[in-house]
């Protein structure tokens, strides 16, 4: 029973596992221009429902709570957003003089251009019993600003626009990612209390789209002769996946507990999961649209596919931790905050 239940919660990386092997047993089925018809089923129509189904699961009304905490999204924000990206561009200098793969070094800088998930770090934040609401509206807000920001941070640190026009990423991003996460916001509206009766397994609905999306790209790897991935660049990648994790997670951990600051321990827990964690769900769509036509895409997806099951397996391995910290820390708080009885003479 136990195997089963573990089997239950880990499907969607044992997925990941599953759709790559068949991809590589028979690419011809996934490949552009095959029976599948990747450029349209995919690249259309399956981005747009993973979109959908994210405005319709979307609960704005719980964001309102967290609205005017500022300067924690401030945080949140310029960490992922800001200081990710243009840390990891730095560490790319000095790892460009060795032999790691290019196209996986590549894929490192795409990781830290993703906006954070809507899901994973939400879930860690309510299994330790941190600032939920803010994790909320970090996860939704950050996601809105990735739409925007993370091609523009991709064209920046990539320079994928030699080969890929400015103007067609934003128009197709507009109408796959924007114009369903609306429609979604919208039919939500109507049919609001059906979701809260019935609760959807949105998050299941996404990750099987999302599923197929990862099966065609590395179709289109493995039709490709001339691509090898060396295992020597794979082991080191995966390395400094999870070393660049513990390294940002410890950072942000010290800054938001440093002596001026004025976040509460619940805060911490928050800032540490969002600021660190990436978007699968926002990012393989989005590098399906902003590479279309790379040869080379599934070994730039390789990085963030391997940062997905990380952050969860990390995350996981320190809750326990990371909740010890906090009601310790809350009891210390409440103690000191106490007034002290009157000395008697």
């Amino acid at each position: 029973m136990g195997l089963l239940e573990r089997l239950r919660k880990e499907w969607f990386i044992l997925g990941i596992v599953l759709v790559i092997a068949v991809a590589r047993l028979e690419p011809g089925v996934g490949v552009k221009g095959g029976p599948l018809k990747p450029e349209i089923t995919i690249t259309y129509i399956a981005v747009s429902a993973i979109f959908f189904n994210s405005g319709l699961s979307l609960k704005t009304e719980e964001l309102t709570s967290a609205l005017m905490h500022v300067k924690l999204h401030l945080f949140v924000q310029i960490f992922t957003l800001v200081f990710f990206p243009t840390a990891i561009w730095a560490f790319l200098q000095l790892l460009s003089i060795t032999p790691i793969n290019e196209w996986l070094l590549k894929g490192l800088q795409t990781v830290g251009c993703m906006p954070p998930p809507v899901s994973s770090a939400v879930i860690l934040t309510k299994a330790v019993g941190g600032n939920e609401a803010a994790a909320i509206f970090n996860s939704a807000f950050g996601s809105f600003l990735g739409i925007v920001i993370t091609p523009l941070l991709l064209l920046l640190f990539l320079g994928s626009s030699s080969s890929v026009p400015f103007t067609s990423i934003f128009s197709q991003l507009f109408m796959t990612v924007v114009v369903p996460l609306i429609i979604g916001q919208i039919v939500r509206r109507y049919i609001k209390d059906w979701l809260e009766r019935k609760k959807p397994p949105f998050g299941a609905i996404s990750s099987s789209v999302l599923l197929m999306i990862i099966y065609t790209t590395f179709c289109d790897t493995f039709a490709n002769p001339n691509i090898d991935l060396d295992k020597f660049s794979l082991i080191i990648i995966v390395f400094i996946i999870f070393s660049v994790q513990m390294s940002f997670m410890f950072l942000t951990f010290l800054f938001s507990t440093r002596n001026n600051s004025t976040f509460t321990p619940a805060d911490t827990v928050a800032i540490v999961f969002c600021s660190t964690h990436k978007s699968l769900t926002l990012g393989i769509p989005m590098l399906k649209i902003v590479f279309a036509g790379y040869e080379h895409l599934s070994l730039i997806s390789v990085p963030l596919l391997i940062y997905h099951p990380a952050q969860i397996l990390l995350g996981s391995l320190l809750v326990p931790t990371i909740k010890s910290w906090m009601v310790s820390r809350q009891k210390a708080l409440k103690l000191t905050r106490q007034p002290k009885a009157p000395v008697k003479v």
